[in-house]
């Protein structure tokens, strides 16, 4: 039972949030050979001011 976590800035609509699911779903159903009702994807959309890279604030 595979579990994919993507982390985006919000802002994305639950339509687009679907589309990356379902080429998520499907590239590990082929390369995992998982079936597809075995994988779950989860989005965390993270807020503004939440991500530092090389100790800067990373913007969208």
């Amino acid at each position: 039972m595979p579990f994919v976590h993507v982390e985006l800035f919000e802002g994305r609509t639950v339509e687009q949030k679907a589309a990356i699911a379902k080429e998520i779903t499907a590239s590990i159903s082929k390369h995992a050979g998982a079936p597809a009702s075995a994988i779950n994807v989860i989005f965390t959309d993270l807020p503004e001011g939440t991500l530092f890279q090389a100790g800067e604030m990373r913007k969208k």
